[in-house]
């Protein structure tokens, strides 16, 4: 079999730096994110999130799967105390799962991680629905965030009739 001719022509590499990226606030107190890559259309995101001790996400239900790879520090699912996250874990997370992020109190240093994300996370606060993050939703709020502060636009990937930078 020949080499295939490539249908999909890059100028370059589609390739972001958490270091170059934009770190803008989370979902949640304590949180923040870098987003790397959006693609509302197929409903995936890539984040790394960065959690201070003591910060809870809302418990969520996933429509999609996850996976996670904790790069700093230690976090867990209430839901699974036994089952702490650490520097070097890697996580999947099942479409249809439903579990509450937190760091200890006493971390004593962040949580760090990368996520890919397929589909939404439906948030529910004391067990009302509360809100449905989404490529979608998540790329609105670093735009609203961003212009809000002041600063440029976040460098990410994106799709469109196959990908782009934000801006170069």
């Amino acid at each position: 079999m020949s080499l295939p001719y490539a249908t999909t022509h890059q100028d370059r590499l589609l390739t972001v730096n958490i270091k170059d990226g934009i770190e803008l606030p989370g979902a949640a107190p304590g949180s923040s994110i870098v987003p790397l890559f959006l693609d509302r259309e197929n409903g995936v995101w890539v984040l790394y999130g960065k959690f201070a001790p003591g910060t809870r996400l809302p418990t969520h239900f996933h429509t999609g799967v996850v996976h996670f790879f904790t790069t700093k520090g230690q976090w867990n699912y209430l839901e699974y105390p036994a089952d702490p996250q650490t520097a070097g874990s890697y996580l999947y997370e099942p479409g249809g799962s439903v579990h509450t992020f937190s760091v200890p109190e006493d971390a004593t240093e962040p949580a760090e991680g990368f996520m890919v994300v397929f589909g939404a996370n439906i948030n529910f606060i004391e067990g009302a629905f509360a809100n449905i993050r989404d490529a979608g939703a998540i790329e609105d709020s670093i735009l609203e965030a961003a212009r809000k502060a002041g600063l440029p636009l976040p460098r990410y990937i994106r799709p469109k009739g196959g990908a782009e930078f934000t801006r170069d």
